[in-house]
């Protein structure tokens, strides 16, 4: 009875191989898919991690020049390239429509007689009007600014042997990412949303695609089971999602944009391996309720989005409503960026990260027996 479970075991492993590769052979011969693949982990990686930015970065300002002293024109000068433009001298009948028609970013209001107000020992005010539809950076780039400001003043004030009221001193330090880039985020970040983006769809797809052309009763008819087709999908579609992530992020994030990752490569792929289970399981269940690629295209862009917005790769976690954190805990991808965050970022070993492994395992074990009962519900069907 041993060997005979034995033998029964060594088949069905052999089918899932079997079907696996029939399944890479599928997707080889889709070029638009492979496309797609090459390109999301390739020049997707690039063009986000270099377009956009949430560090203040050129950013358009203008000044209000009604002192015309010295230390005015030293604030002027001292807004400069690469996180500001070169600041433009504007009159203040004209503030209001150069913001009303996104001229600038930022205006800074020097008022009459500041360095003299200063000077003998007065508070004067500066006035800095932000155009904070320019959200990323409207934020950030005030508080450069008034940094910038404080630092003038503190300098004007000790060449003339004044000194300024005593204030508590703020040393930042930043971990992690000391130079405060954005690059290394989003570039990492980016690989991390086309890992869910591309394993839902290609999971998806084979599923589809077996059905649109007909092969699926081919299958039927093949001594195969239900879990056995299932698995095969699993395994192909995962094995080639997560070789093409850990190329971007040997060949493209660290070689092409010169991010240096911290944590374990081998503990990540381990970890993305294991994440492969639980989103392509999703992404089959998913296929389970559709009958073309147009429905599931449908159904699938909600969830994806809802997926990569709120999981914590865009935003933290924490800034999100509590009742809403809690809810996207059922989503393996919230578990996943945890996971991927602490790794490569924060150089986490298995003593921190065993927990989010742990959930994606039961989601992933969640999602794949759901879908298996519904793809045996439509194999009767069929």
């Amino acid at each position: 009875m041993a060997a005979r479970g034995d033998f029964a075991l060594l088949r069905s492993l052999l089918n899932i191989a079997r079907l696996g590769v029939k399944e890479l052979r599928s997707l080889r011969s889709d070029p638009v898919l492979v496309f797609l693949i090459v390109y999301a982990f390739s020049f997707g990686i690039y063009e986000v991690a270099t377009g956009v930015k949430f560090e203040v970065s050129n950013a358009s300002v203008a000044i209000i020049d009604e002192d015309r002293s010295p230390l005015s024109r030293q604030i002027a000068a001292a807004l400069l390239p690469p996180y500001f433009q070169y600041a433009e001298q504007i009159g203040a009948e004209g503030a209001d429509e150069a913001l009303d028609a996104g001229d600038y970013v930022f205006i800074l209001d020097i008022p009459p007689h500041f360095e003299r107000d200063l000077l003998s020992g007065k508070t004067p005010t500066l006035q800095l009007n932000v155009d904070a539809t320019a959200m990323s950076m409207a934020g950030t780039g005030a508080s450069y600014i008034q940094s910038i400001v404080t630092e003038e003043v503190t300098r004007s004030l000790r060449t003339t042997g004044k000194t300024t009221k005593a204030e508590a001193e703020l040393v930042a330090r930043a971990l992690f990412n000391p130079n405060l880039d954005s690059v290394p985020f989003t570039s990492v970040m980016e690989v991390i949303n086309n890992i869910t983006l591309l394993s839902v769809i290609l999971a998806g797809a084979a599923l589809i695609r077996e059905r649109e052309h007909g092969t699926l009763e081919h299958l039927l008819v093949m001594p195969v089971t239900a879990i056995e087709i299932m698995s095969s999908k699993l395994w192909a579609n995962g094995l080639v999602i997560v070789m093409a992530a850990t190329l971007s992020l040997i060949l493209v994030v660290e070689g092409v944009l010169g991010v240096r990752t911290s944590g374990s490569l081998a503990l990540f792929i381990a970890g993305a391996l294991l994440y492969q289970f639980s989103v392509t399981a999703l992404g089959i269940l998913l296929a389970t309720f559709t009958n073309s690629m147009a429905q599931y295209g449908l159904l699938v862009m909600p969830v994806l989005i809802l997926m990569q917005l709120l999981s914590g790769s865009s935003t933290p976690l924490e800034s999100m409503p509590v009742w809403l954190q809690n809810t996207m805990q059922i989503s393996p991808s919230t578990h996943f960026v945890a996971f991927s965050q602490a790794i490569l970022y924060r150089d986490a070993g298995v003593a921190i990260i065993w927990p989010q492994l742990a959930i994606m395992a039961g989601i992933g074990a969640v999602f794949f027996f759901i879908a298996l009962a519904r793809f045996r519900r439509a194999i009767l069907r069929g």
